[in-house]
């Protein structure tokens, strides 16, 4: 018979290395005390990184650079915290500009717009995962790309949009030609929809 490690195991192999997830995933294999002690054993051997509260990854294993065991991205956990807490994110603020190209900075704690609660994800060297609850309103776009012009260019402000912004945002918006949905133009600040509208012309 199998032994909860195993199972885990086993499943994590089938879906590769780099793989994020929460315990829950797991919630079938025994009682929580159970499977939390067998999660917690295979971080002690090395096989398993422990991420956040909840949250652990099968790691890549870095023998190039000698630098080991690799975290998975950013975004891949949380996206794996937002299907365990069950809401909707979406990257916001300084991610939202870098996922663009709009900036190179990464920023210490990345920041998603959430319909869920205001929480923080500590994952290390003081680096971490913003959840900022926002009205539904800012999350009803139905062109991601759309929401993520619109969030960068948020935080970025209108005061503060130069030529760079500009040519990187046509050379982007070249690879999604087709002009935003009236629905999703009205979602936008003014001064957004006015630029946008001008780089389709």
């Amino acid at each position: 018979m199998q032994s909860i490690e195993d199972k885990i195991i086993n499943v994590l192999s089938k879906r590769g290395r780099g793989t994020a997830f929460s315990t829950n995933e797991f919630s079938h294999y025994g009682n929580p005390d159970s499977v939390q002690k067998a999660i917690s054993r295979m971080v002690q051997k090395g096989l398993l990184l422990h991420v956040c509260h909840g949250i652990y990854c099968y790691p890549k294993i870095d023998k190039e650079l000698g630098l080991g065991p690799l975290l998975p991205s950013y975004d891949e956990i949380a996206q794996v915290i937002a299907k365990r807490d069950k809401v909707k994110i979406f990257p916001a603020g300084a991610l939202a500009q870098n996922m663009l190209g709009l900036s190179t900075q990464v920023p210490m704690n990345v920041v998603y717009l959430t319909d869920g609660s205001n929480r923080k994800f500590n994952i290390s060297n003081g680096r971490g995962i913003l959840f900022k609850h926002v009205s539904p309103k800012k999350l009803a776009f139905n062109d991601k790309f759309a929401m993520l012009v619109t969030t960068a260019l948020r935080e970025l402000g209108e005061g503060n949009v130069n030529d760079e912004h500009i040519k990187r945002l046509q050379t982007v918006i070249k690879q999604h030609p087709e002009p935003f949905s009236i629905h999703d133009l009205k979602l936008m600040p003014v001064w957004i929809r006015n630029l946008i509208s001008g780089l389709y012309e």
